[in-house]
């Protein structure tokens, strides 16, 4: 008998455990029967083939369609060519060599599992050599891994194939002893709950629908309350530490930047300043998010909070992702705050404060000075990238941190924040982005966090039309791309040109796709051939500080028509005057991401023009993507759409950590309920018990499904 715990190789054998432990990470009989079925096959019934994307291992069950043997033209041997369809579409198969014994078992007419990775070829789908297991209902030793109706299809990878996983899976399940449940009994009664042996044997080895729901609802809740149960301890753990209390001041700061606003504030604004004000008073330590689109008025709500803590004797930090983001904050609350942000200048108001930018690039004499401004206290604002996290910077008292585009720091740089309090306290945290967040990702990702969101647009903004260019199928509608650019710029505006790459970098990796275009290999194209005449600029992320500065002071100026760069004018960049933006290899981007870039065109009067450049073929998901971005501009809307056609595998680190995503079968779209239900019940455990002594068994439930690497990721955002 086997339990969850148990290495795989006594089980399987060294060579099948090896295989499964390199391809797929799956070491132990518990990882095997966490890997669950990506989805599954009522035999009979086809796989669609619309969707598949380029570069992923896929199965299929189809139907043959057409079978063709050919000699290969360059050397010896032979091609079977074939075609596979759904009813629907259609997918290429190459194989090559030992045609004669592929042709006996490929018969058109027939159906089975073909798996193999997905490329390009002559602009339609193909699989190449795929592995192929023949559903012949007369083969009996065939069939012996399909037992059932319902066909379990699992996330695969080259020289693993699903019916191989699923193979191992029998003979595991056919050992496995009933350990005792690490869910508590009152929960399995209250919500009527398989027990974790019956659920893991019916996800894999389904009798029918009802069992297979039943199934998956309960491997649902535990991924959903191991992610909460460890939330719930950093809230239990947040409430547990001072924070410096800071209550509003009648007559302060505060109240006079709000008599001097040119503007009324929204309903919005208002609104979630009443809320950030109530937390910046409590004596326990802020921890919101506040999410808006570009122009929704989130630095106001935030220089509002900042006003606050200074007016009750503190300082605050203002956090951005680059220096030129950096500089364009201390400029802009500089502006808006007016004489009450010249403090120790002429013509300061009586009551103001300073605001200090401190960067990495700073001179020597400038550096000093700024440091000077925040130890001493100075500066009641300080504006600046992760140099302010710094060992060498110290606050005087510093009650507040606002980071600015929270997403775009690593999570270290944001933790070390934390601990930048005076006398053992914790700075209230107040993280913004502009990447509208699902409220259920909100809850699994920020679940520490309380969540404010900015919604209403500003009044005044042009409207943005975007356009997908196909190039693979439309080759010539990229000439009338930089034609477009050109009429932009006669017209007087200016134009974007976005890359994926900077083109100096060395190759990433030997993949057979081609390297993504690169800014400085398409700006000496273009100025050579279809925007010659034309003044371009070049930016990117590794100029040095100055030279980026001056190239963006020239194009805000006016002197330069095009800007190539990369995407480090995804946030903070304001150039009213800029109408179009063409984004390169749009498919190497995020639906979020493109929707933040074309946010800098269309910020005057005169409407904004994006194109999405691609070699993405139609039918894939990544020209679904793009499709979704061209439908709509609306930030909230596309974030759902983004956590629909992506994979939900990084929300728990894996991107940082480079492993495979911990929610297996949760979705973060459609199981708001679990999510929500799931986040009560941890509260009330973690309430009794906050290191789960009285629950070994939630505790083993949290490391089976959060391992320790993500645990600390959690931890740290």
């Amino acid at each position: 008998m086997t339990v969850l715990g148990d290495k795989l190789t006594p089980l399987l054998g060294k060579k099948t455990a090896t295989a499964l432990d390199e391809a797929l990470g799956i070491v132990t009989v518990g990882d095997l029967l966490r890997h669950y079925p990506r989805r599954y096959a009522e035999r009979g019934e086809l796989t669609d083939i619309a969707g598949l994307e380029i570069g992923e291992h896929a199965t299929v069950m189809a139907r043959i369609e057409k079978v063709n043997k050919r000699r290969m033209r360059n050397k010896p041997g032979w091609i079977l060519e074939m075609t596979i369809t759904d009813g629907y579409r259609r997918l290429e198969c190459a194989f090559f060599g030992n045609a004669h014994q592929r042709e006996r078992e490929l018969q058109l007419g027939k159906t089975g599992l073909f798996a193999g990775k997905v490329t390009a070829f002559r602009n339609k789908l193909q699989l190449a050599n795929p592995e192929y297991q023949m559903l012949d209902e007369n083969n009996e030793s065939a069939m012996d891994d399909f037992v059932g109706a319902i066909i379990p299809v699992y996330p695969a990878a080259s020289g693993v194939p699903s019916w191989s996983i699923a193979r191992c899976v029998r003979q595991v399940l056919d050992t496995l002893e009933r350990e005792p449940d690490p869910m508590p009994a009152e929960l399995l009664k209250r919500y009527g709950f398989l027990e974790l042996f019956d659920a893991l044997h019916a996800i894999h080895r389904p009798q029918d629908q009802r069992a297979l729901e039943a199934a998956r609802e309960r491997l649902k809740w535990d991924e959903a309350m191991a992610i909460q149960l460890i939330f719930a301890q950093r809230r239990f753990s947040a409430v547990s530490r001072p924070a410096p209390a800071c209550p509003p001041k009648p007559g302060g700061l505060l109240e006079a930047f709000d008599q001097r606003l040119p503007f009324e504030l929204t309903s919005g604004q208002r609104e979630v300043g009443e809320h950030i004000g109530a937390d910046l008073s409590g004596e326990h330590p802020m921890n919101r998010l506040l999410q808006g689109e570009v122009g929704s008025g989130k630095t106001v709500v935030a220089l509002r909070a900042m006003l606050q803590v200074v007016d009750a004797g503190r300082q605050a930090a203002m956090l951005a992702p680059t220096e030129v983001l950096a500089a364009q904050h201390a400029r802009s609350l500089r502006e808006m705050l007016g004489e009450l942000g010249q403090a120790g200048e002429l013509g300061a108001a009586e009551q103001a404060t300073k605001v200090t930018l401190l960067t990495g690039s700073m001179s020597a004499k400038e550096r000093k000075q700024a440091l000077l401004d925040a130890a001493s206290g100075a500066a009641g604002i300080v504006v600046g990238t992760h140099a302010l996290i710094q060992d060498t910077v110290s606050f005087a008292d510093l009650g507040f941190v606002v980071v600015d585009e929270q997403h775009r720091f690593g999570v270290e740089q944001r933790d070390a924040l934390r601990t930048r309090g005076a006398n053992d306290t914790s700075p209230h945290v107040l993280v913004m982005t502009a990447t509208p967040i699902p409220r259920t990702v909100a809850m699994t990702v920020y679940g520490d966090l309380e969540t404010s969101a900015l919604r209403v647009m500003p009044v005044g903004r042009s409207p943005i039309s975007t356009t997908v260019v196909p190039v693979a199928e439309k080759p010539a509608w990229l000439d009338r791309v930089w034609q477009r650019v050109r009429e932009e710029v006669q017209k007087g505006h200016q134009a974007y040109v976005v890359c994926p790459r900077i083109g100096d970098e060395p190759p990433s990796d030997k993949s057979d796709k081609r390297p993504p275009l690169a800014v400085l290999d398409v700006a000496a194209e273009l100025e050579a051939g279809p925007l010659a005449g034309l003044r371009i600029g070049v930016l990117h992320g590794r100029l040095p500080t100055d030279e980026k500065d001056a190239v963006m002071r020239a194009f805000a100026a006016g002197k330069l028509d095009v800007l190539v760069a990369t995407t480090v004018i995804e946030v903070g960049v304001n150039v009213p005057n800029a109408t179009a933006m063409v984004i390169m290899d749009a498919d190497r981007f995020g639906v979020s991401q493109l929707h933040q870039l074309r946010g800098r065109v269309g910020r005057g009067s005169v409407p904004g023009l994006c194109l999405l450049v691609t070699e993405a073929i139609d039918g894939t998901s990544t020209r679904e993507r793009l499709a979704a971005v061209e439908s709509t501009t609306d930030g909230f809307e596309l974030s759902r759409l983004d956590l629909e056609l992506r994979r939900e595998g990084d929300i728990l680190g894996a991107a940082q950590s480079g492993k495979r995503s911990s929610l297996k079968l949760l979705s973060l779209l459609r199981d708001e309920e679990i999510i929500a239900e799931a986040r009560e019940r941890a509260q009330e455990v973690v309430a009794e018990d906050p290191s789960l002594a009285k629950h070994p068994g939630l505790a083993h439930l949290v490391a089976s499904v959060v391992d320790d690497e993500r645990a600390e990721y959690l931890e740290k955002t």
